[in-house]
């Protein structure tokens, strides 16, 4: 089939879709309740989970809720089909599924777990990963492989907790059964030499082993290879609580989308700066290893698939994905090439006009000319960027149209200003942040006049401007000059208060945020400021009052911002209004711990470590500015990457509430979003979005053939409440 033939028939397909979300439709209009009660052979079950899931609709679709203190539950609106009926629960055995409809009322039978480690099948990954023990304290710093095996780049013991969050969580969710058990690798001698060669699996064997190097390599396979030991011998950590209060109110609505090797990213659903928009539309998300934007019809339980276009022809366009020649055959692909991703799509991000915006490439790494030194572009003049990886596209559902904006910057993750040229920000560089100026954009389509960016350089001199030279990255700081900060950039976000732009740097170690104000005149009036979280290696402050790996970033309504110390395991806010220093010679990172508030976030530590090294992972966070979940207004929140949830921090009380998706584990999320559908419809009318976002769907609790799903969270006042 020629390209020009399946763009026709996507456009067909999305033609039809948004044709079929446009007419009249009322959310439970044809839909009934189902109801029960949960009952073991002790007493009714408080707080387990009640599942409802059907294949009879055109997507695998699941509605999951949760007991009342009676054992009493009610699963609200369910589309007319058969579902399969089941309960999970911790101290339990999964029941046996029964066959209900919806407007029944049915009666499940449990019975409570014979051992430890029957019960423990169900638990989050995080704590199976709790059991993980990294090497003591005071074998830091370390001396080398002739010496105590540890890297001597590791400072610390939170060093090396950081190293397994950033170099292994970030792609897998580390503590669910396919990544501890070894049952399958029975023809090596020893559970060390079966870790060494399952790190080279697949596609992105190159990248898992070259993490576990950055331990020493021994090490590191010693400390694997031991957890994995003891979990075979039958050690199982901690129960996890069950949903108490608020929790308990929790209803998720879940849709498979996309193919079974498509790692979706992120989601959308509506614009960050007013959830009111799309309301009750299609949901999109970008799959970045095949190049796909995809739409799901959540009323009608529909899915499409639309390719995420280049400028080039794919071939020319290098993947993201490249594959070493005689690669180490996947377990479950063998030498199949699943991910093929030269336009590698990467985050969506909607605007007013309900415009899908995504960070892309839209062709070669070279940057033209006008990007470069000799261009009379003002920010390539003052800062030329030689080269970038992906740029920008947006698709424009009204018209089924594509937009493909070639930037000099990298990009990686983007957000909205709210100033009035609707300014796009731009993370995914290593030395500048960028930023598209939509409104001109759309105005003359110029790409190159409606782009700029800026260096983040620091007033180190304290004179109040950013003058050349400056001080280059790893050179040593002369106190009389200004002084350049570099690093990948991850998150990004634009104040509502002052339109400062703030990114997040994770590295190195123990990472910072980057605040830059653009002045009147961009570039030449761009500055910088830095702020690293409180950190284990700096004497001055309080252990147990530090942080590390900042990687998401967002802001709340009165200018704080939060971010997720992924390394760490906290939410943390940072007030820049407390700062004494702001600039000068002093402010080069640790000089503001007033700022900072740290929340360790719920769940076991790993083994053996006394300082903040959470075992759960948060690959970025997110603010609920607006109250679409209903847990009040500037609601900071973080993916429980690790622990199938999303985390949520009541900031007036520090209490947390803790969302679980219980079914199926391995509930990895990255981007979360808010949408109002209707502000006047209570509970029904508002909720938050997010889906599973492993790279390696196999993972998920049943194996291979599973796929992605986008989840709907809401909270009902009772967990009866339909």
């Amino acid at each position: 089939m020629t390209d020009g033939i399946r763009s026709s028939l996507f456009a067909v397909a999305v033609v039809a879709l948004l044709a079929t979300t446009v007419m009249a439709w009322q959310p439970g209009s044809a839909d009934e309740d189902l109801s029960g009660v949960v009952r073991s052979s002790v007493s009714a079950e408080a707080g387990v989970w009640v599942i409802a899931e059907t294949d009879d609709l055109d997507t695998r679709f699941r509605k999951i809720v949760v007991t009342d203190d009676d054992g009493r539950f009610l699963v609200p609106d369910l589309p007319a089909a058969s579902y399969r009926v089941w309960v999970r629960g911790y101290g339990l055995v999964d029941s046996e599924p029964v066959a209900a409809e919806p407007g029944q009322t049915v009666t499940l039978d449990v019975v409570p777990a014979s051992t430890p480690q029957e019960a423990a099948r169900v638990y989050p990954a995080n704590y199976w990963y709790s059991l993980l023990e990294p090497p003591a304290a005071d074998e830091f710093p370390g001396t080398g492989e002739d010496g105590n095996g540890i890297s001597s780049r590791l400072q610390s013991q939170a060093a090396w907790v950081d190293l397994t969050k950033q170099g292994c969580q970030l792609c897998h969710q580390m503590g669910n059964r396919f990544t501890f058990d070894t049952s399958h690798l029975s023809q090596f001698d020893s559970t060390i030499e079966a870790w060494d060669h399952r790190m080279t699996f697949g596609q992105r064997g190159s990248q898992m082993s070259g993490a576990l190097t950055r331990f020493g390599r021994h090490r590191g396979l010693g400390m694997f290879a031991d957890w994995s030991d003891r979990i075979a011998a039958g050690e199982v950590p901690e129960a996890p609580p069950r949903p108490q209060g608020v929790e308990r109110n929790l209803v998720l609505t879940m849709w498979d989308w996309a193919g079974e090797t498509s790692y979706m990213h992120d989601e959308v659903t509506t614009d960050k700066r007013n959830p009111t928009v799309n309301p009750d539309g299609l949901v999109y998300g970008v799959s970045i290893t095949n190049d796909k934007l995809v739409i799901t019809d959540v009323a009608r339980h529909q899915s499409i698939e639309l390719d995420v276009p280049l400028r080039e022809p794919r071939e020319m366009v290098p993947s993201m994905f490249p594959t070493a020649p005689g690669f180490e055959p996947s377990p479950a692909w063998g030498e199949e090439i699943i991910f093929d991703a030269p336009a590698n799509p990467h985050n969506p991000m909607m605007d007013a006009q309900g415009r899908v915006w995504l960070t892309s490439t839209v062709r070669r790494r070279d940057n033209p000319d006008w990007c470069k030194a000799g261009s009379d572009h003002p920010s390539a003049a003052y800062f030329p960027v030689s080269r970038s990886g992906r740029q920008i596209s947006a698709y424009d559902p009204e018209r089924q149209s594509w937009l493909l904006i070639d930037s000099c910057y990298a990009t990686h993750h983007l957000q909205f200003g709210e100033d009035a040229d609707d300014t796009l920000w731009f993370s995914g560089d290593a030395n500048v942040v960028g930023w598209l100026d939509t409104k001109l954009y759309d105005e003359t389509q110029d790409e190159r006049a409606s782009q700029g960016w800026c260096p983040t350089v620091i007033d180190t001199n304290g004179d109040g401007r950013i003058t050349r030279p400056w001080n280059e990255p790893g050179e040593a700081v002369d106190p009389a000059l200004d002084t350049r900060d570099a690093g990948f950039a991850y998150g990004v976000i634009a104040s509502p208060v002052d339109g400062s732009a703030w990114i997040a740097r994770t590295g190195p170690f123990p990472g910072r945020l980057v605040r830059l104000d653009r002045g009147d005149n961009p570039p030449e009036t761009c500055i910088a400021e830095v702020y690293e979280p409180p950190s284990i290696e700096n004497p001055a402050v309080d252990a147990s009052r530090t942080g590390h790996a900042p990687r998401g970033v967002d802001v709340d309504r009165n200018g704080v911002i939060w971010t997720a110390l992924s390394g760490s395991g906290h939410i943390a806010s940072f007030d820049r209004t407390k700062c004494r220093v702001l600039s000068g010679p002093e402010a080069t990172g640790q000089h503001c711990p007033e700022g900072w508030t740290l929340y360790p976030t719920p769940g076991p530590q790993m083994k053996g470590v006394d300082d903040p090294g959470s075992a759960d992972y948060h690959y970025y966070n997110w603010v609920d500015q607006f109250n679409t979940l209903g847990l009040g207004a500037n609601v900071p929140m973080a993916p429980g990457s690790g622990s199938d949830s999303l985390l949520a921090l009541l900031p007036e009380t520090g209490e947390w509430v803790v969302l679980r998706v219980p079914y199926p584990l391995g509930f990895f999320a990255r981007g979360l979003d808010g949408r109002i559908d209707d502000p006047n419809a209570g509970w029904k009318g508002r909720g938050l979005w997010a889906n599973y976002g492993s790279n390696l769907n196999w993972h998920i609790e049943g194996g291979k053939g599973m796929r992605s799903s986008i989840i709907h969270f809401q909270l009902r006042p009772h967990p009866l409440a339909d």
